[in-house]
């Protein structure tokens, strides 16, 4: 199964929209509150790679609040 480390950046006060936006995401494993340059990070395992893809491209960059995104792929 194909894992991904998702760190965002959200736009201001939107940290909780975006966190229990994660949180209902069959795909998403963890989601923790930072501190610092980033405000979230989730942890997202998928079923294949092109799965993984399609929710990095299409899913998660569309979530209202999410100003930017680094993803950081587990091997």
């Amino acid at each position: 199964m194909p894992e991904a480390f998702i760190l965002f950046k959200t736009e201001p006060s939107h940290e909780r929209e975006v966190y229990l936006n994660l949180l209902d995401d069959q795909f998403v494993v963890e989601v923790h509150a930072l501190y610092g340059e980033f405000d979230l990070l989730s942890h997202v395992s998928a079923d294949d790679s092109k799965t993984l893809t399609d929710l990095l491209l299409t899913k998660y960059r569309q979530i209202p609040g999410v100003k930017e995104t680094r993803t950081l792929i587990a091997v």
